[in-house]
């Protein structure tokens, strides 16, 4: 199991990600790039893969673009579903791997937001999710996804660290209205660009003492803009825009966040 698998995970994945990106707002910007993603390419159907609670479908939904849903976590799909039936709305949200999942339509736009490409953790993986998206898109249809410049200072760093050396990242208010601290520990495989630590998360009392710990194992991989262009034209897929931030900025130089829009051959 990865991080997202856990129900406790999916029920708090909100509300960490709100104090997470009021300290780190590398996000800024970004419901309100996908919304004008989707309505200049969804006009035949609109897909959110790895759609983890709902963030950006719900936001969709809210400015009348129904969009389907699929998560590789179905704890993340429960969430979802049940925050969109306290709006209002029924959407069609589903567990599903990016590898293979299948839809009864196809697609002129598909998301994925965040990091959820960055789940994939081999070159075999990310050439099948993409060959399934172009499967599920119409003619001509539009893929967006992000990936991170891999940094070799912090690869650095991380190939120092053990998967317990924690660091601290933040504290929140947990869904049972108690506070929790927030600690990453994250090492670095040059030879597979995977990184692979644990999440931990301390429940705290009304003084503060530790009362609940839980580590949560996640994984990512790290790939490079050339690795990715290359892997897009074998996929079939054409680069229409690469930026560097939600507010569309060039991603001409080095950046934390790469913001890819492709368009299927």
């Amino acid at each position: 199991m990865d991080l997202h698998d856990y129900p406790d995970v999916a029920q708090n994945y909100d509300l960490y990600l709100d104090a997470m990106y009021k300290e780190q707002d590398n996000h800024a910007g970004f419901l309100d790039f996908y919304l004008e993603f989707a309505k200049e390419y969804g006009k035949d159907g609109i897909i959110d893969i790895a759609c983890g609670t709902g963030a950006v479908l719900l936001h969709l939904a809210e400015h009348g673009m129904i969009a389907d849903g699929t998560d590789l976590s179905e704890a993340m799909c429960r969430v979802a579903n049940e925050k969109a039936r306290s709006r209002g709305f029924d959407l069609h949200i589903f567990p599903a791997n990016m590898t293979d999942f299948k839809s009864d339509r196809k697609y002129s736009c598909a998301i994925i937001a965040r990091s959820g490409f960055m789940h994939l953790l081999t070159p075999e993986l990310q050439r099948a999710a993409l060959l399934n998206i172009r499967e599920n898109l119409t003619d001509g249809g539009m893929l967006t996804f992000n990936t991170f410049d891999p940094n070799p200072y912090f690869q650095a760093q991380q190939m120092r660290t053990k998967d317990t050396d924690f660091t601290f990242r933040l504290e929140y208010v947990n869904s049972q209205g108690k506070r929790e601290k927030l600690y990453n520990a994250i090492t670095y495989d040059p030879t597979t660009q995977v990184m692979s630590g644990n999440w931990k998360f301390e429940t705290l009392d009304a003084i503060g003492n530790v009362v609940d710990e839980r580590i949560r194992p996640v994984k990512q991989r790290q790939t490079y803009r050339q690795e990715m262009k290359y892997l897009l034209e074998l996929c079939g897929f054409a680069i229409v825009n690469v930026y560097g931030g939600y507010h569309k900025e060039p991603a001409d130089t080095v950046v934390r966040n790469v913001i890819w829009c492709v368009r299927k051959k």
